[in-house]
């Protein structure tokens, strides 16, 4: 009896390191998403009149703060046609238009999700004239997308598959080809997970020539040296680690792996920390409430709650 037990528990234990891949399709595809489960960066700042305004120096909405780095590097530029893939509630689009509807001449949102096109359509009535919304598989879509000036990937490709437990003695295919053909670093001992989707997308759009904005949370995250402290208990040069949601899981993204494939194919990348990018306060007060974990305000809370996640944030303009 002892015998199978022990044999049991070591069949489960090696049964959980088997190489496994995570994948949200049937998730994003059938369920009614609600995006309040999740903190995403791109809600939190989807409004001037937001609580979580309070956290940066220059308040506007994160879609205006988008479209303002896209159009400062000659992206965003007169009778642009622009894609985002997995808008969500379209709060990014809402934003980017009213600050730089002039500068755009159609927009495409690619979305899995029927319901979150639906609530994308209702938030963007005002540009319908300039919309498109398509149901689709960005991964089966982005390959035949062409006229195209930019893709937005905002806080989406941690939702596309990914290799788990993987180790150099047990590669998938698919992940061989990536390691071998780009030369990506990979742990040469122990399991790791790998982000084969977000590599497979990027690899796509690099190859089609199409600039592309990119963010999201990352296994080694930059963080700004006038505020070290955010990366107290912060690997910062890890691979990607599982994020456990309502119904699915995500993965976070080896950046460094997305900048190799960009180099490869001679496009100009553009990138740091999100917290830079959308102009996060840099104060003593913002020191004190991270480190002393302070929340005894709902004031307090708010920003202890957003630093706590902006801080594992990364952006990217691969040009």
């Amino acid at each position: 009896m002892i015998h199978l037990v022990l044999y049991r528990f070591v069949q489960i234990y090696y049964e959980k390191q088997m190489v496994t891949i995570n994948r949200t399709r049937k998730y994003h595809r059938n369920e009614p998403i609600d995006l309040m489960t999740e903190y995403t960066i791109c809600e939190s700042l989807a409004s001037v009149d937001s609580p979580y305004m309070i956290v940066l120096d220059n308040p506007r909405p994160y879609g205006a703060i988008v479209g303002d780095i896209l159009k400062s590097y000659g992206i965003l530029t007169q009778k642009c046609t622009m894609c985002e893939v997995g808008g969500g509630y379209g709060s990014l689009m809402r934003g980017l238009l009213e600050a730089h509807a002039s500068s755009v001449n159609h927009v495409c949102m690619i979305d899995l999700s029927r319901f979150l096109l639906e609530r994308q359509k209702r938030v963007l009535t005002q540009w319908s004239h300039l919309m498109t919304f398509v149901h689709a598989d960005a991964m089966e879509l982005i390959p035949a997308i062409s006229h195209v000036d930019v893709i937005i990937l905002n806080e989406i490709i941690g939702d596309l598959d990914t290799w788990e437990h993987v180790t150099v003695t047990d590669m998938p295919e698919e992940v061989v080809r990536f390691v071998d053909r780009y030369g990506l670093e990979v742990p040469r001992q122990g399991a790791f997970n790998f982000n084969a989707g977000a590599v497979a997308l990027i690899e796509d759009i690099c190859g089609k020539g199409i600039p592309v904005f990119v963010a999201e949370h990352a296994s080694d995250p930059v963080i700004p040296p006038d505020m070290a402290y955010l990366g107290r208990d912060l690997d910062t040069d890890g691979f990607p680690r599982e994020i456990r949601l309502r119904g699915h899981s995500e993965y976070t993204i080896r950046f460094s792996h997305l900048i190799r494939i960009a180099d490869f194919w001679g496009r100009t990348v553009i990138g740091g920390s999100l917290i830079d990018l959308v102009a996060v306060k840099k104060s003593q007060k913002m020191r004190f409430i991270f480190i002393s974990r302070a929340s005894a305000t709902a004031e307090q809370e708010i920003i202890l709650e957003f630093l706590d996640h902006i801080r594992e944030y990364r952006w990217l303009a691969i040009v």
